[in-house]
């Protein structure tokens, strides 16, 4: 999982990177393409249950499940890229949030807050506690910022397959829930809102909005349950 979690994490970065105003969701999606098929991975999320695309890029009051296409970035955007990929049978899924140009104060600050939500969440993920635990932390850090937390999405457990139980909440009272131990593999990914918490699904079966059209960001890593904490799978250095 740390081979398929690298090469995730260069698709984050080079996509990243690759984001400003006049480029589209589509070329992204290439870049996405040639840098895992590069590394000998798979794309996790082409083709499953007939998602057309190598990675997810949700703009603006799009959470989750945005498809790549002619959509031109704009000054002022923001974007989740989420990304998934396959390394000898087993699965790294991460996203994060970022800024096309320069963005609002209101925007940056939801980005920030929605990152250290990702980070709360893998602080409390340590063997003996509580899958709960998790899902306080992050909304602790959201509600602590005024931000709403999307209830109908969440994290997953993640292996030889992409989704895998247990449903992860980004939201909820702590001490309930599966204990954790080690060994366990999980995608945690907070997703906040500058507006109200319920969403809608988009005509194309796929793209979940925010239903009020508020801003919306989105930050994800795979994560292993270690004696020692947890251990982040979707960065470079692996």
């Amino acid at each position: 999982m740390r081979g398929a979690g690298a090469i995730v994490a260069r698709v984050l970065a080079e996509t990243s990177a690759a984001v400003r105003p006049g480029i589209t969701t589509e070329e992204l999606d290439r870049i996405a393409a040639r840098i895992i098929r590069s590394m000998g991975g798979t794309p996790s999320f082409l083709g499953y249950h007939g998602y057309p695309a190598t990675i997810c890029t949700s703009v603006n009051e799009e959470i989750v499940h945005g498809i790549p296409g002619k959509r031109v970035l704009r000054e002022g955007d923001v974007i989740s890229i989420d990304a998934g990929a396959i390394w000898q049978g087993y699965q790294g899924d991460a996203a994060v949030t970022v800024a096309v140009g320069q963005v609002s104060p209101e925007a940056e600050r939801l980005m920030q807050v929605t990152r250290q939500a990702l980070e709360a969440g893998i602080a409390a993920a340590r063997a003996g506690q509580r899958l709960g635990d998790v899902s306080h932390a992050i909304e602790m850090v959201a509600r602590a910022a005024g931000f709403e937390v999307v209830r109908e999405y969440g994290g997953h457990g993640i292996g030889r397959a992409m989704h895998e139980e247990p449903r992860i909440l980004n939201w909820g009272p702590p001490g309930r829930g599966l204990r954790l131990r080690p060994g366990m593999t999980l995608a945690l990914e907070p997703m906040l809102t500058l507006g109200d918490y319920r969403t809608r699904q988009l005509d194309d079966g796929w793209t979940v909005i925010t239903a009020d059209l508020s801003l919306a960001a989105h930050f994800e890593h795979t994560i292993a349950i270690t004696e020692n904490g947890a251990e982040v799978l979707t960065t470079a250095q692996h």
